[in-house]
């Protein structure tokens, strides 16, 4: 009776789903376990009887694989050839295949058979294997400039689908354009495995400025993500286009200094031998790029090459200028002058660049030098020219002496602040400094003496009148000059004699202010008489008491 039934619902699944509707698609992993779903789990309906799965053989005819009795723990795995040691039933009715490989690529069909129906799902196995990791084979050892060179080859192996590969310059794709940059890819697949491998090969046509460029080879796979190779440079050949001479120097170059020169060009691989032309004469140097002078001179200044061995047309140059600096000062050392001579100062110069002249006067800088045609004493000192370029310094000097015989300018005297003391100072002027005497003892000495200035002072107590001399000295000569010099007393005496004379001479004074004063008054009465023409009333006494008075106004 079942048998009945399963062959009228096999014959009714047939009529109703034709072979290859509602195909489904399952991705399975290489080498992994694959699982293929029935119906998406929604395979057990009621009065389920059993589930069957098969497939498709390679020659186009059904295969069983198992059979799963619903009242029954275990499958019957029904498979004779190779499914027979991998296959296996999951609790939802999924068909597992283990170690999943490029030969179950095929369609699986579930057969879920019930009391009432019998119904199958078909399923299409892809396997997938992601690609090995690209590598780049087969690499140039160098690139030349301007030439189509095939520069590598990338390989990724065991892949399924085949992988696709992209060739990049500095993480850019590069595109085959059939001239400058040929990429040419091949899939193969292993006879036992059935994986594709997958190999591009780049001709490029390099420029010199690829010399830094990396190059990059990038696998894309169904299975994400993209893959990158390591990324490979390559040396870029080509040939001398430019020649640099370098002067390596400290600046400015002097007289003395060693001067390298240095020779570069710009073809890869470097030249390393080249022709210098020092000052027309030709030097080689092999396996160096380089020429020392030592020791230059000022003569050495002038135009330098540098060339190719191979052609000389290939050349740089470079101007070498050697500073220098000649000074010449006169007078120099120690110059010893009279007072009031005239002294000539030379100062000669010959220098590559233009010079720079500062003076300085007993290390204070001098806006020019001094007039020297009649010297002063202040005029000695040590005078220190500096005459510089850039790079070089001159300094040259003269210490200037000025003698003369000392000369007493001033005596002066004054008293102390407390009104006891005399203050006598005594100045005078000479070089070399002039030694002092005096003529009386005194206490406190002071002296200063600055630019042939020197300044004495004593301090005396007088205890009667003097006549105090002072006298200088020195090598040359010697001055004096006296002050007298009064004791306290006497200057007290002295003071009050003038009050006294300065009193008298007061009254005098007044008494004839007073006698001038009543004279111009009489006379003034008597015009005022004579220009009226009266006759002046009073008695004859007293106009003769008047003409008395007159009289003796007149003694």
């Amino acid at each position: 009776m079942q048998s009945v039934i399963y062959l009228f619902g096999a014959f009714i699944a047939v009529l109703v789903f034709p072979p290859g509707s509602c195909l489904e698609t399952v991705i399975g992993l290489y080498g992994e376990t694959i699982e293929v779903p029935c119906n998406n789990g929604n395979n057990k309906p009621n009065g389920l009887i059993f589930t069957k799965w098969k497939y498709v053989k390679d020659d186009g005819t059904n295969g069983d694989l198992l059979v799963k009795q619903a009242a029954k723990d275990q499958a019957t795995v029904s498979a004779t050839d190779g499914y027979k040691s991998r296959v296996s039933i999951a609790t939802n009715s999924s068909l597992l295949i283990a170690q999943g490989s490029l030969a179950d690529q095929r369609v699986f069909t579930c057969m879920v058979v019930s009391l009432t129906n019998l119904e199958e799902y078909s399923v299409e196995v892809k396997v997938y294997k992601k690609p090995s990791a690209p590598v780049i084979k087969n690499k140039a050892k160098e690139l030349e400039n301007g030439k189509l060179t095939q520069l590598g080859e990338c390989v990724v192996e065991s892949a399924n689908p085949a992988a696709y590969l992209i060739w990049m310059k500095n993480n850019q794709p590069l595109e085959n354009d059939d001239k400058t940059i040929i990429i040419t890819s091949t899939v193969t697949k292993d006879p036992v495995t059935g994986l594709s491998s997958t190999s591009s090969g780049l001709k490029y046509t390099a420029r010199k400025e690829d010399v830094a460029s990396q190059f990059t080879c990038t696998a894309k796979h169904e299975m994400g993500p993209d893959q990158v190779s390591a990324a490979e440079t390559f040396p870029i050949h080509y040939p001398t286009e430019k020649v640099n001479l370098q002067v390596v120097s400290q600046s400015p170059i002097r007289e003395g200094d060693n001067v390298t020169l240095k020779c570069q060009a710009d073809g890869n691989p470097p030249p390393t031998s080249f022709n210098f032309n020092i000052k027309g004469k030709k030097v080689t140097v092999t396996d160096k790029d380089v020429y020392t002078l030592t020791g230059v001179t000022r003569d050495d200044s002038g135009l330098y090459k540098c060339s190719l061995l191979d052609n000389d047309v290939m050349e740089s140059t470079q101007i070498v200028t050697v500073s220098f600096l000649d000074v010449s000062l006169t007078p120099t050392g120690k110059v010893l002058k009279k007072l009031g001579e005239n002294l000539v100062v030379s100062l000669e110069k010959n220098s590559s660049n233009e010079t720079k002249v500062t003076w300085t006067k007993d290390n204070r800088k001098l806006d020019k030098l001094p007039d020297f045609s009649q010297l002063t004493y202040s005029d000695a000192g040590l005078y220190v020219c500096d005459v510089s370029i850039v790079g070089i310094r001159r300094s040259l000097s003269f210490e200037l002496t000025v003698e003369g015989v000392p000369k007493i300018s001033s005596l002066t005297k004054h008293r102390s602040n407390d009104g006891k003391h005399k203050v006598l100072t005594c100045e005078a002027e000479g070089s070399p400094k002039p030694d002092v005497q005096w003529s009386v003892n005194g206490t406190n000495d002071e002296m200063s003496y600055v630019n042939g200035k020197a300044t004495y002072k004593l301090t005396v107590v007088p205890s009667k009148n003097l006549t105090v001399s002072c006298h200088v000295t020195n090598k040359l000569g010697s001055d004096t000059k006296e002050i007298s010099v009064f004791s306290q007393k006497n200057e007290h005496g002295a003071e009050q004699a003038k009050v006294i004379v300065g009193v008298v001479v007061g009254l005098f004074l007044a008494a004839a202010l007073v006698g001038l004063i009543y004279w111009l008054y009489i006379k003034k009465t008597r015009q005022g008489s004579w220009k009226t023409g009266e006759k002046e009333a009073g008695t004859s006494e007293e106009s003769k008491k008047l003409e008395e008075n007159n009289h003796k106004a007149d003694v």
